[in-house]
């Protein structure tokens, strides 16, 4: 049967609905029933498959509304297409309807059968409620607000854990801040409380990170020269923070300044950067994702082909990710080589610096590598810095030149990182998969506001409304996404853990010893040091032979010249080295280093998809590996454990498989358990029933598409709608 969410309600739907699965062949299409909530678009096949769900809240044929970017009816006998927006009007009865989704799906639903004044009034609901008025009328207020008093005792074993060691701090408190300041050792910062109900910027979080010696009193002083009050301060391991631009900035910068070298052990002087200057615009970062979709999902796929690839790299994708990359990796050697402060300048302050100060942060400290740092470091770098998610992701579907894929080129930027150290991070791909997907899901609070007092306003304003008593954690009555039980059960969230990650403690085995891994500090020398004989541990296939070529491939990003400056000295000799997975970690910035995350752009494609192939071949045996190593390790303890004098246990026991931290358990090949039915290089994802485009060319779909150029917008169609 068909589960509803709580405060969900079916707002219209239509029968003898036709999705469309294979263009090859219509007998794998499926037949069902097409629905649209207040939530989602679900279609129940006539006979559902009998199988588990990979998502908690969503079904195989379910679209969140939120993650709908086009609804594009058609009529293929009158040749009409049109794309709705909420509140229009459809004067042709459809035969078909495509769904462009943000995830990069695109489904096809066919009226051959249905009623056609039902299958037109479905599809104007579609379009209708994916296009909300308000943020209030987004699905979450209704789905936490009914969950709250539903699942109260859920609810409270939530709030329990709130501060544990195992759970993300959320940022909203002094506390999470100093608990920081306290792990980074920046003992000559501060935690700042002067924005206290957001009195003085309304984009920045109440508790913020200051040098010591700057007094609230300087800051409510200085907080009149900028439009927005304050500039942001933040820590970044060797003080690393952010300022805006402003005309009266002069005064404030030397004072903010001053403080700055006087936070540094050394009294270091502090650099400045102009981001805007050497990065991308939003304008340009949305144009190269659309091209990459468009190559992705619309068009013929021919990986093989030369103008294929050709036309990703011609896309600029790849390249605005170098860029970011590149630009991280040139701060990592101020801060770690230079030991000098940095201070990122930024017109807008909410996009380009969320990026680069991320991935500096995760370049040069292991804790943010981990499952709960990394994502202690998107609440704090994103979510209470004011990135502005509901309008970069058009929620609201109000304005298209703000929306910008800023989140995900930093999750793209995040997965070069992992493919070239698949062993310095905890988590998978798949993980920075779900949580991209999340960002359509608007049950979370994580990207759902502009800045840490909206969510602070509308929480408020809910939690009245929902008559949830004063006084509650607001993580408690609508939680951050970090609480991934809400979406996955405890068996699919051990596919975030990576088998190959090495954690504090792990050993290694070198030169015949096993030797445990150690956080050091490098010391960086002005000659170049000769190619270690030590494996590059970490680094992904002939590691040591790229290493040492680095220098002389990385035209134009650290290229050698006649006589090298101290940033060409530094990394060479980073790269001499082999890689510490807890210490800086560098990225390889040449083109052919960059790759197309494949797990993200091609999950959908059929043709892409590789039957018992791709990256999860490896990530299967390696899981099934580091499972009988636990397995081992555990009856070795219970041996170990025993009581002087006592016999051993003759067969120790086997942990609980839900009590074991990968998804492939170490069991014999003839368990059929260990196997998934649909073993792709695409899993956990499924591209079936994602439109197909081969031998579409000649249809009248076809046609539609073929005709589309970046992926399908109003000015597309301009000439074609009704």
């Amino acid at each position: 049967g068909w589960i509803f969410e709580p405060g969900e309600i079916v707002v219209n739907e239509v029968n003898f609905v036709k999705k469309c699965i294979s263009t090859d062949n219509s007998q794998d299409d499926l037949w069902g029933k097409l629905i649209c909530t207040n939530f989602k678009v679900s279609f129940i096949p006539q006979d559902p498959p009998q199988k588990q769900l990979f998502h908690l809240l969503l079904g195989e044929h379910d679209i969140p509304l939120t993650c709908l970017d086009q609804v594009v009816t058609v009529n293929d006998l009158k040749g009409k297409k049109k794309i709705l927006s909420s509140n229009q009007k459809l004067k042709f009865n459809p035969t078909e309807l495509i769904l462009y989704c943000k995830d990069l799906r695109i489904i096809r639903f066919c009226f051959d059968e249905a009623g056609p004044e039902s299958a037109r009034k479905v599809c104007l609901a579609i379009a209708h409620y994916s296009h909300p008025a308000d943020i209030q009328l987004l699905f979450g207020f209704e789905y936490q607000g009914r969950r709250y008093h539903e699942s109260k005792e859920e609810r409270l074993r939530s709030s329990s854990q709130r501060g544990g060691a195992l759970q993300a701090p959320i940022f909203d408190r002094s506390s999470d801040w100093d608990r920081e300041i306290k792990r980074t050792s920046a003992s000559e910062w501060r935690v700042c409380s002067v924005n206290q109900k957001y009195a003085i910027s309304p984009s920045l979080p109440e508790h913020i990170v200051v040098p010591a010696s700057l007094a609230d009193q300087d800051l409510k002083q200085y907080s009149s020269f900028y439009n927005d009050g304050l500039p942001e301060l933040n820590i970044v391991r060797t003080w690393l923070s952010r300022q805006q631009r402003c005309e009266h900035q002069l005064l404030l910068f030397c004072r903010i300044f001053s403080a700055i070298r006087k936070s540094h052990p050394q009294d270091s002087e502090a650099v400045r950067l102009e981001l805007d200057k050497g990065l991308p615009t939003i304008q340009e970062i949305q144009s190269a994702f659309a091209k990459i979709r468009q190559i992705c999902v619309l068009d013929p796929f021919e990986e093989t082909e030369e103008r294929w690839l050709s036309s990703i790299e011609n896309s600029r994708w790849l390249d605005y990710v170098r860029v970011f990359l590149r630009q991280s990796a040139e701060i990592v050697y101020l801060l770690d080589g230079r030991n000098v402060s940095v201070i990122l300048q930024e017109e807008e302050d909410r996009d380009l610096n969320c990026v680069v100060s991320s991935l500096v942060q995760l370049m040069l400290d292991p804790h943010y590598r981990s499952l709960t740092g990394f994502q202690s470091l998107v609440q704090k770098e994103w979510v209470m810095a004011g990135h502005r998610f509901l309008d970069r992701c058009n929620h609201l579907k109000k304005n298209d030149r703000e929306e910008c894929p800023l989140f995900t080129l930093f999750l793209d930027c995040v997965w070069q990182m992992m493919n070239q150290y698949p062993a310095a991070f905890e988590f998978t791909e798949a993980y920075l998969t779900v949580l991209s997907d999340s960002m359509w899901i608007p049950l979370f609070s994580t990207f759902l506001f502009n800045s840490p007092k909206q969510r602070t306003q509308l929480l408020t304003d809910f939690a009245k409304n929902k008559a949830i008593p004063p006084g509650e954690d607001p993580a408690g009555f609508f939680p951050a996404v970090w609480e991934w039980s809400q979406q996955f059960s405890t068996k699919d969230q051990t596919l975030f853990n990576n088998p190959m990650y090495v954690g504090k403690g792990s050993a290694r085995v070198q030169n015949g010893e096993v030797k445990t891994f150690r956080r050091t500090k490098k010391v960086y020398s002005s000659t170049v040091r000769g190619t270690s004989s030590l494996p590059a541990n970490g680094l992904k296939g002939n590691g040591e032979r790229r290493r040492s070529s680095l220098v002389s491939e990385l035209k134009p990003d650290f290229s050698p010249v006649k006589v090298e400056s101290p940033s060409d000295r530094f990394f060479r000799d980073w790269f001499s080295q082999p890689a510490d997975q807890h210490g800086v970690l560098i990225p390889l910035l040449m083109p052919s280093h960059v790759a197309l995350w494949k797990l993200f752009f091609l999950r959908w494609v059929s043709e892409a998809c590789i039957p018992n192939g791709g990256p999860i071949t490896t990530y299967h045996k390696l899981s099934q590996l580091v499972d009988e190593i636990d397995i081992l390790q555990s009856q070795l303890r219970q041996y170990k454990g025993s009581s002087p004098g006592t016999t051993p246990l003759p067969s120790p026991s086997v942990p609980p498989s839900n009590q074991r931290r990968m998804y492939f358990k170490a069991s014999p090949p003839c368990d059929p358990s260990t196997v998934p039915d649909v073993f792709t290089s695409s899993f956990p994802f499924s591209p079936v029933g994602n439109l197909c485009r081969r031998n579409l060319q000649g249809t009248p779909i076809g046609k539609f598409l073929n005709g589309a150029k970046i992926w399908l917008s109003t000015e597309t169609l301009a000439n074609d709608t009704v």
